[in-house]
């Protein structure tokens, strides 16, 4: 039983889930913010492979990734940080990016060095589902990687259960169709399209992101969900920070929350 499958297993629900960029707000900080992440309460770390032509980031995320990548981040980098990080943690640690970056990087190479430093999943939204099917689920079981997968709320009931079936992770739900850190708060259509995917009965826990932004709506989604991904607005509130000022301000952040 990996990580992510003991934490859904010990905690069924409430379980907060925080993205932040690798390489911001400084080349450097990513290892001590998971420290300081974990110890104020957060169940599980979304770090964000910075990448210069996203697909669902939204302008907060996409301006915290063009800054560490002007910091010099890189794969290379992020993986010694990891390798480093998971002795002192204990916390899931998923990769969020782009499969570009995967294929740029070498997809066995790829793989191979996520279960070498130890990632614990991966979140790549813009791999095709038949591509993941015919060429790379194997490859991902036999690395015991575990990837989570995408539901939006336009997806069909039909896609749905092919995204169950192919997910060895969580579900995501994305709560907004459009980019991240655009919803201000919860409203009636999506508590609706929460309700059908509940009513749904899926097996793999799942988790609500795209737009959660404070305790309200992290409450809110977590009635309908195992718990919630909060990136931007952790994004938001650690800008421009360094130092104790950055730790502090992430911890308020999360105290603010659960």
């Amino acid at each position: 039983m990996n990580r992510i499958e003991k934490l859904f297993a010990q905690k069924k629900e409430g379980i907060l889930n925080i993205f932040l960029t690798a390489g911001y707000p400084g080349l450097d900080d990513m290892p001590k913010l998971v420290k300081t992440l974990e110890l104020a309460g957060v169940d599980m770390v979304e770090i964000g492979m910075p990448y210069s032509d996203p697909l669902a980031d939204g302008e907060t995320i996409q301006a915290s990734s063009k800054i560490a990548l002007e910091n010099g981040m890189t794969l290379d980098i992020l993986f010694e940080q990891i390798q480093e990080l998971r002795p002192q943690v204990k916390l899931p640690i998923i990769l969020m990016g782009y499969f570009n970056q995967v294929l740029q990087y070498g997809e066995h190479r790829f793989i191979e060095t996520c279960k070498r430093v130890g990632v614990d999943g991966l979140i790549l939204p813009d791999l095709p589902l038949i591509e993941l099917e015919r060429r790379y689920h194997r490859l991902f079981a036999d690395a015991e990687l575990p990837i989570s997968l995408l539901v939006c709320p336009s997806t069909t009931e039909a896609r749905i259960r092919q995204i169950e079936a192919l997910s060895t992770g969580f579900i995501y739900l994305v709560a907004d169709a459009a980019t991240t850190g655009n919803a201000a708060s919860i409203n009636e259509q999506q508590l609706l399209y929460f309700k059908r995917i509940q009513a749904m009965k899926l097996t793999h826990p799942s988790l609500i992101g795209f737009g959660i932004s404070d305790k309200n709506a992290f409450d809110q989604a977590s009635q309908f969900a195992q718990g919630a991904i909060i990136g931007s607005a952790f994004i938001r509130a650690i800008s421009g920070l360094a130092g104790e000022q950055l730790h502090q301000a992430a911890e308020n952040f999360v105290q603010r929350i659960i």
